[in-house]
């Protein structure tokens, strides 16, 4: 499992453990957001006696042996964020997402792995025409990182040509819930309604998205591993649609709380619609998703309210480490 400590990959370790399956997680905590907030996802299951950690940067650090005894790969490591990819920050993109694949890749020739599961992302497809969108859809990147899941795509497709790796991929659309990257919409939504302030909002709130639940997420990505076809690729997606305003107006209803919009233009990379066709998930892999938005985000407020004395205390501790290392 490579991205133990993120979101998605933290919330499949803990499902994988609770199924009694013994995991390899992998991580190099990359400063894309706070590492203490990934080692406190770590921290859920570090001393599971079914969990071994390895600290590694797949796109520099020897893998020799590291797939020796896997039998399923979880490829979830990646340098997320579509704003952030542009500009200078792209060679993190290029080192974190292609680098790191094609070196994972090469590491499981000749490795008798079932299965190698990798992240790709609705990013993949840009402003399609197609509502909602099939996986033979055109795939447009509207932006850097998208582009990266395309060649992702593409490297999986050559390994598995060239050497068998039995590759099969999963285009995850706007994962949300407990444990969220604290830079993505709901998590940042959420923590500015806690201090008292406006909602900065990118675009007019119009635009939709398919919000998809992390355990829904998790449950697709084990059933890709069990049922899925080498060379596919599947979406991902929580099946309902919905504007953006929609989502926001909802989680200020939950935290009962006023909501007041700050406006800022749209950001380069964002997409008018998201929308996973589910189809062929449905029918190979037997994935839909379970869990409707309020019922989500119900469970991410929670989760966020539940554990905001313990993230007050480690934000206390790391400026006071800060401060110890000046």
């Amino acid at each position: 499992m490579t991205g133990c400590a993120g979101f998605i990959g933290g919330r499949l370790v803990e499902r994988l453990l609770y199924d009694g399956t013994t995991v390899v997680g992998v991580d190099c905590f990359t400063d894309y957001y706070a590492k203490e907030t990934k080692k406190a996802n770590l921290r859920r299951f570090r001393e599971h006696p079914g969990f071994e950690f390895r600290r590694l940067d797949l796109s520099r650090d020897e893998l020799d042996g590291l797939l020796a005894g896997i039998d399923v790969v979880y490829h979830l490591a990646a340098q997320p964020g579509v704003r952030a990819s542009f500009g200078a920050a792209f060679k993190n993109y290029l080192r974190h997402n292609i680098e790191a694949t094609q070196r994972l890749l090469q590491a499981a020739v000749d490795q008798p792995i079932e299965a190698f599961v990798y992240a790709s992302s609705s990013a993949v497809y840009g402003n399609d025409a197609v509502h909602p969108t099939p996986e033979d859809a055109a795939r447009r990147p509207h932006s850097p990182y998208g582009m990266t899941k395309v060649a992702v795509e593409e490297l999986a497709g050559v390994y598995l040509r060239n050497h068998g790796v039995p590759v099969v991929g999963l285009r995850y659309f706007t994962v949300y819930g407990p444990s969220q990257r604290p830079d993505m919409a709901f998590a940042r939504f959420i923590a500015q309604l806690l201090a008292g302030h406006q909602l900065t909002v990118f675009g007019d709130g119009d635009q939709m998205r398919d919000f998809t639940y992390v355990d829904d997420t998790v449950r697709a990505t084990i059933a890709a591993a069990d049922r899925g076809r080498p060379g596919a690729v599947y979406n991902v997606g929580g099946g309902q649609p919905v504007e953006l305003r929609e989502a926001y107006e909802l989680i200020g209803e939950i935290m009962d709380r006023p909501v007041e919009v700050m406006t800022l233009p749209p950001a380069p990379g964002d997409v008018e619609w998201t929308g996973a066709d589910g189809a062929l998930a449905r029918e190979q892999l037997g994935f839909t998703p379970q869990i409707g938005l309020e019922e989500g985000l119900r469970a991410q407020v929670k989760a966020v309210l539940r554990e905001l004395p313990k993230a007050r205390r480690r934000a206390r501790r790391w400026y006071l480490e800060l401060g110890s290392d000046r």
